[in-house]
């Protein structure tokens, strides 16, 4: 019996571990299967990791594509860049405006190079690219094979009903032809009209100006960016250091020591005036310096020392007559920012906006406390007219003059904010010199390009280039697309690359003066009419005090001015009440707009009070009509006030949208209400190109 039980437990221990040895071999096939498995979802994740790494390079590729084309010299256009290579004997223009003559705007983001070798124009086209824009800033640096850095701009839709300032900043790289946007957590706000330059690894950028549609903020902050790190910081001032006024339209010239800044433009604000444009003509020099510690030495300090400084010029030293839209180019060879053309402008009434226009030759040499120099063609010599030796005079390696006293007019240089005044009318074309008898056709003056202003210049080795510009004749504006060099160093003559095919009627200020003189009989006898109407629709009030009663003309109920021209504004709930904001600042700004459209609709920034104040009587003529003339004295004026009430409650959403639009832009609620009080636009005379 203890046998059999001897060979039970035998049998069932063998059992056992027959069973342990199937199970430990099952662990060994799972985790052989188990590795393999894990090895092959390895690789199929390697595989779609290269896929997905492989798509994003082709689709990358596809979007920086660049397209290259022969083409003809950029179309007519004006605000545009034209900036020099900085590793090379090229050109690049990018971008720029068109206004038609039937006041269309017309924007472009195209990228044109020329070669001056060739005198070729070729155009690149790529799916990543800025937008249409004009009055934007570029500068180039030489690192990396050569770039260029934009920043901001406008834009305007093509009735400019809508109008947007860039805050982007994009690369081009001049290598590989194509852009790239670069993002960053700080960078200024949108602008345009301003002025970028580099200095040494650094980007440096100030002033523009905002213009949402109903005031123009002008800036002054100063803005670097850091092209090792890809950081942009806004370099401050405290309220005791000296530093350029705000102003767009200046000149920015990078030296080896910093950067010279020199005139602009810019708008004066008045409670209750109209702005009014002024030129300057003050010259500042930003003074910078990079400090490195020393080797084993580490400083908290910041290496980067910024101090502006604010040159004055003698009272006997020359300086061009004073100008708007003549921003310098660059030539370093000399050490000076050279000058051509620009405009003078004279705003003698709310109507009237009186202009002259240069085509003058003028350059800035920036060494030591800085002077002004005329740069002067060179006459051709007259045959058979040797010196009182007899023998000829040595060639001079440069026609530059510079005056020590103010012969062509008396400039007042006194005011601390750079704006001088006007004492003495000064031509402003260059005059060709003639013979008794007849004008010499060698005379290289005769070369000049026309008068302009907001011409785009730019300096390569030792040669000027020039590029469009906008004249001005009666009421017509003329954006140039002419195209003309000159060598610097031997001051010849002007090269014409490319000739205007513009144009310009001589009869076009004399039918301006014709058109106002019509107009001012129009209106004598549409006052006279107005006159003996109201002289028969007047009627005797009792009971109301007021000194203007008012004047019925219809007796049928009419609808509001303005009713059918004006789009009825959103209501709270609408989800595109920013484009309804942006497209009213628009309609504020269109100078063509009825006068009953005008009074009629409230302003950003302008109180119920405000409102019904500058339009209480057109409200008081609405309600009489609206009541068949029953309504009189005190209930007439409480029945136009609810009218008044009421259209400003229908734009009530619209004006705080328009309102968040300026805060954004800088506007405190003092400055909305300094503009509202200003009034509308109207029609008076303003420009919108001295910038």
């Amino acid at each position: 019996m203890a046998k059999k039980k001897a060979a039970g437990s035998k049998v069932s221990a063998k059992a056992a571990k027959k069973a342990k040895a199937a199970t430990k071999i099952e662990r060994k096939e799972k985790k052989k299967s188990g590795a393999k498995s894990k090895v092959i979802q390895e690789e199929d994740d390697d595989e779609d990791l290269e896929a997905i790494l492989e798509k994003m390079r082709r689709e990358w590729e596809e979007a920086h594509s660049v397209t290259e084309e022969l083409a003809e010299t950029p179309s007519r256009r004006a605000n545009a860049t034209l900036t020099a290579c900085p590793n090379g004997n090229h050109l690049w223009c990018i971008g720029g405006e068109f206004f038609s003559d039937d006041n269309k705007a017309y924007f472009y983001k195209d990228v044109f190079r020329y070669n001056p070798e060739k005198d070729e124009w070729r155009k690149f086209v790529s799916k990543v690219c800025p937008g249409p824009r004009s009055a934007h800033a570029v500068a180039a640096a030489p690192a990396g094979g050569g770039k260029l850095f934009l920043f901001g701009g406008e834009f305007s839709s093509i009735n400019q009903n809508t109008f947007h300032h860039y805050a982007d900043f994009w690369v081009f790289d001049i290598t590989t032809h194509s852009w790239d946007r670069i993002e960053t957590k700080e960078r200024p706000s949108a602008r345009s009209g301003h002025r970028m330059a580099i200095w040494k690894h650094y980007i440096v950028l100030f002033g523009g100006f905002y213009d949402p549609g109903i005031t123009t903020r002008y800036l002054n902050d100063l803005w670097l960016f850091d092209t090792q790190e890809y950081k942009w910081r806004e370099i401050k001032f405290t309220l005791t250091e000296l530093r350029p006024t705000p102003r767009s339209g200046f000149s920015f010239l990078p030296t080896p020591d910093g950067i010279v800044l020199h005139g602009g433009y810019c708008k004066e604000y008045a409670k209750g005036k109209r702005p009014v444009g002024v030129m300057l003509e003050d010259t500042w020099f930003l003074n910078l310096t990079l400090t490195t510690p020393e080797a084993g030495m580490t400083s908290k300090a910041d290496p980067l020392k910024v101090k502006w400084e604010r040159r004055k010029r003698p009272s006997t030293a020359y300086a061009p007559p004073l100008r708007s839209g003549c921003t310098m180019a660059v030539w370093q060879h000399k050490s000076m920012g050279v000058q051509f053309g620009g405009v003078t402008d004279e705003d003698t009434s709310e109507e009237t906006l009186e202009s002259v226009f240069w085509n003058d030759l003028n350059a800035y040499v920036w060494i030591g406390k800085g002077r002004w120099v005329s740069l002067i063609l060179k006459k051709p010599k007259k045959k058979g007219k040797a010196g009182k030796s007899g023998k000829p005079k040595p060639p001079q390696s440069h026609n530059w003059t510079t005056h020590h006293d103010d012969e062509d007019g008396d400039w007042d240089n006194d005011n601390e904010d750079g704006k001088i005044t006007l004492q003495k009318n000064v031509p402003s074309v260059t005059k060709v010199d003639a013979d008794e008898d007849a004008i010499n056709p060698d005379d290289p003056v005769l070369t000049t390009p026309m008068p302009r202003y907001n011409a785009m210049l730019a300096v390569l080795k030792n040669t000027l280039y020039l590029y469009g510009g906008i004249f001005e004749k009666g009421n017509t504006e003329y954006t140039l697309d002419d195209f003309y060099k000159i060598d610097l160093d031997k001051m010849d003559r002007f090269v014409c690359l490319k000739e205007s095919n513009i144009f310009i009627d001589d009869k076009d200020e004399e039918s301006s003066d014709d058109d106002d003189d019509d107009e001012d009989e129009d209106e004598d006898e549409d006052d006279d009419e107005r006159g003996e109407e109201d002289e028969e629709t007047r009627e005797p009030e009792a009971g109301d005090d007021r000194e203007d009663p008012v004047q019925v003309t219809e007796e049928t109920e009419t609808p509001l001015a303005g009713e059918d021209d004006v789009e009825t504004p959103p209501s709270v709930t609408d989800d595109g009440l920013r484009t309804k904001a942006t497209q009213f600042m628009g309609v504020a700004r269109d100078t063509t707009r009825s006068a009953e459209d005008v009074i009629s609709t409230p302003l950003p920034g302008e109180t119920l009070a405000m409102f019904y104040a500058r339009s209480r009587e057109y409200w008081a003529q609405a309600a009489h009509a609206r009541g068949a003339g029953d309504n009189r004295g005190k209930q007439l004026r409480r029945d136009g006030f609810v009218l008044a009430e009421n259209r400003y409650a229908e734009y009530k959403p619209v004006l705080k949208e328009v309102e968040k639009i300026l805060a954004e832009a800088g506007l405190d609620e003092e400055e909305m209400r300094r503009g509202a009080a200003a009034g509308p636009i109207g029609t008076q005379a303003h420009s919108r190109n001295r910038r």
